[in-house]
């Protein structure tokens, strides 16, 4: 069975989530990621959304906003966004889910300008969340097309905080939460090493790392042991096009 680049990306972000684990999903690419990972390997992971819903099963319908009423229907708990978010400043998420118009090599992020903050070349949504998820999510997963152009030395602004400038950043200014775990791009997987810097852990299979490196803003590092990212499986595939078959989020085949 033959995939996109963007399929690659949300299949491996799903293998991202461990069986039982919470996730702070959001909207998009996370969502089908967490449906992909709900269906294969991790049937009892627990879903938070921004909406103040939680859900032990999955909406039966494709979800186009987080407070959609097919999101509502069978969750296992109805609250409010400052309840949800108070579970996750208490430490109760394992893992969320992240994304952006830049990412740095200490998985900094941007979604707040591009350009100097006197002279913005263009405006971005802000934070939302996203601060708060990458403050105290025990780990995060950043999705992104991988482009050199999101992929940068240095963010414009830090909007979500990675590992900062590096080291024992987080520690120094306090952030409790674990920070990134992974970049998944279209192209690849990158990796945190001890200091907080991003390397590439694994390029998928229509790729190569030197093309990756080519792609990536930076002098991108290459682990020794660097492989091919396993393919999807007919499972996983499935699983993601059941539920977004006119590929509403993921793109079309």
């Amino acid at each position: 069975m033959t995939f996109t680049p963007r399929e690659m990306m949300v299949i491996a972000a799903a293998r991202e989530i461990r069986d039982g684990e919470i996730v702070f999903v959001g909207i998009r690419l996370p969502l089908v990621a967490f449906v992909v990972a709900k269906q294969t390997h991790a049937p009892n992971a627990v879903g938070y959304f921004g909406s103040g819903l939680i859900r032990e099963t999955l909406p039966a319908t494709l979800l186009y906003t987080v407070s959609d009423p097919a999101n509502v229907e069978g969750a296992a708990w109805a609250g409010s966004l400052v309840d949800v978010m108070g579970l996750l400043a208490t430490g109760h998420v394992d893992v969320g889910f992240l994304g952006g118009a830049q990412v740095d090599r200490f998985g900094n992020l941007n979604t707040t300008r591009i350009g100097p903050a006197r002279a913005p070349r263009m405006r971005l949504p802000g934070s939302g969340g996203a601060a708060d998820i990458a403050a105290f999510a025990k780990r995060t997963v950043i999705l992104m097309p991988h482009e050199p152009h999101r992929l940068v030395e240095e963010v414009d602004y830090i909007t979500s905080p990675g590992y900062g400038t590096g080291d024992d950043w987080r520690a120094q200014v306090g952030l409790p939460g674990g920070g990134p775990s992974a970049i998944i791009t279209t192209l690849g997987v990158l990796r945190f090493d001890e200091h907080g810097e991003a390397y590439l852990a694994s390029y998928h299979p229509f790729t190569t790392p030197e093309e990756v490196r080519a792609h990536t803003g930076w002098d991108l590092r290459i682990a020794p042991n660097v492989a091919m990212t396993p393919p999807p499986t007919d499972a996983e595939l499935q699983a993601l096009r059941a539920y977004d078959p006119e590929g509403v989020w993921v793109g079309t085949p």
